[in-house]
């Protein structure tokens, strides 16, 4: 909002952190307005961020790595996401483990706009709980009732949610999921089921798997309820239950989680294994993305699109390149190639760039 660059911020750095400190000190410090831009989702769908200004998000990432101390001793094994080594990659091998023994159905849920409906009353009890600092809480409520500027500058007070996009709130989303499903789950579900359970929740995303069916349904039943008491909303039409067995493997069941396909399957050993590949509607949207980059950046030269090319590969190829996933690595390997080769010869009206030599020359670089 204020046009502030980290660069000019750094000309004076002991001068602004000084600044930033006295207001502090002095309860004179105020949350600035928030700019909200809009990123697509995909389907023709948009997803709201915030951006908060530079000095909001220097105040804000001391505040979550406070928070972050407090609450990692807290959050259970089942929280990935936001959290150090604990991210989306663990959380897919942890899953492919966790299945292979003692389950057979899982509940793959969604909450409907979850940043967007997390009660600030509820967030700043549970806060309570752990912090005993009344100006520490007065300034994360400063950021959850900060003003809002939406693209056609009318500015929005909230009065439930936090902003997607800013520093702090990862950490919030967490330690409100911590208490609302997290705890829930460890303590009142489990103990009520009469076989094995297992969550496993990134962020908003979570799935849950139950060894028997009438386990699932009523976990399935009770869900909304419980999300309700904490003002979030399940999304019905992307909530179900999943038949998921090696014992049912003719049924071809799968379910999606963190950009993945899971799916039963035999190897080329005969054995029973959990096949993991990037999810389809993920890899439309990333050759979407990809084309479009393309795209933009036909123009520039040849070595800039190699350096940008090589480090947009190694970014997909790190996050899916897991074992099984070769087509659709593969897929999305050739599928890329084919855009920037058509994109390439766009550069002017004679084709200038050989298929095979193309080929040839980013299977070496890459």
């Amino acid at each position: 909002m204020d046009k502030e660059t980290a660069r000019e911020f750094g000309k004076n750095l002991d001068g602004n952190l000084e600044e930033l400190v006295e207001e502090l000190k002095g309860k004179k410090y105020k949350a600035k307005l928030v700019k909200r831009v809009y990123i697509p989702k995909g389907n023709g769908k948009t997803r709201p961020l915030g951006l908060p200004t530079l000095r909001d998000k220097i105040i804000q990432k001391a505040v979550a790595n406070i928070l972050e101390a407090i609450y990692e001793q807290d959050f259970l094994k089942c929280s990935y996401g936001y959290r150090p080594n604990v991210g989306a990659q663990k959380a897919v091998r942890d899953i492919t483990d966790e299945l292979r023994g003692k389950y057979s159905y899982v509940v793959e849920a969604d909450i409907r706009n979850f940043f967007g409906n997390i009660d600030h009353q509820w967030l700043l009890k549970m806060l309570e709980l752990r912090i005993k600092d009344k100006a520490f809480l007065r300034l994360i409520k400063k950021w959850l009732k900060a003003g809002i500027l939406d693209t056609d500058g009318k500015v929005i007070n909230p009065i439930t949610g936090c902003p997607q996009g800013s520093t702090v709130s990862p950490i919030l989303t967490n330690i409100y999921l911590h208490y609302a499903l997290d705890l829930w789950f460890e303590k009142i579900v489990k103990p009520a089921c009469i076989g094995e359970t297992y969550i496993c929740r990134l962020a908003d995303d979570f799935i849950c798997a139950f060894r028997y069916k009438a386990d699932a349904e009523k976990f399935y039943k009770v869900l909304g309820k419980r999300l309700g008491k904490f003002k979030l909303e399940l999304a019905e039409e992307k909530t179900k239950i999943i038949s998921f067995s090696r014992f049912r493997k003719y049924e071809n069941t799968s379910f999606e989680f963190l950009g993945f396909e899971f799916r039963w399957a035999v190897s080329n050993k005969g054995k029973d294994v959990i096949r993991r590949r990037t999810s389809r509607s993920k890899l439309r949207k990333s050759i979407k993305a990809f084309s479009l980059w393309c795209k933009e950046n036909r123009s520039k030269r040849i070595k800039n699109i190699v350096e940008t090319l090589n480090s947009k590969y190694r970014g997909y190829f790190n996050y899916y390149g897991v074992i099984g996933n070769s087509k659709g690595i593969g897929e999305f390997y050739s599928s890329t190639l084919e855009i920037l080769y058509k994109w390439l010869n766009r550069r002017s009206q004679r084709k200038s760039f050989n298929w095979d030599i193309l080929v040839k020359r980013w299977n070496g670089m890459v």
